[in-house]
């Protein structure tokens, strides 16, 4: 991989971030679930291994699940109020100029 290639892709990343901030933040909160519970497992108790993996994956995709969801609710909000609104305006505003 050239160094031009990876500075594409690194860009890539970061824009599509930008476009969408709750990828990140869905992708960060797994890590540190995982990394929490890992580190848990010293302290289990007698809690069976199998149960304490189930737990840690049922954390980690409800994280990711929610952080999808906002991202979502987020999207629709700008697409379905701000940019009618923005539009809105526009109009008023070309309706003043004319007058």
């Amino acid at each position: 991989m050239t160094t031009v290639e990876y500075e594409d892709n690194e860009s890539k990343f970061l824009r599509k971030a930008k476009e969408n901030p709750f990828v990140p933040a869905g992708m960060a909160g797994f890590f540190a679930i995982v990394a929490y519970r890992l580190y848990k497992l010293k302290t289990r108790g007698d809690t069976k291994m199998s149960v304490h993996l189930i737990h840690m994956r049922v954390a980690a995709q409800g994280f990711v699940v929610g952080a999808m969801t906002l991202g979502v609710v987020y999207s629709m909000y700008k697409d379905y109020i701000l940019k009618p609104a923005e539009a809105q305006k526009a109009l008023e505003q070309k309706a003043l100029e004319k007058k």
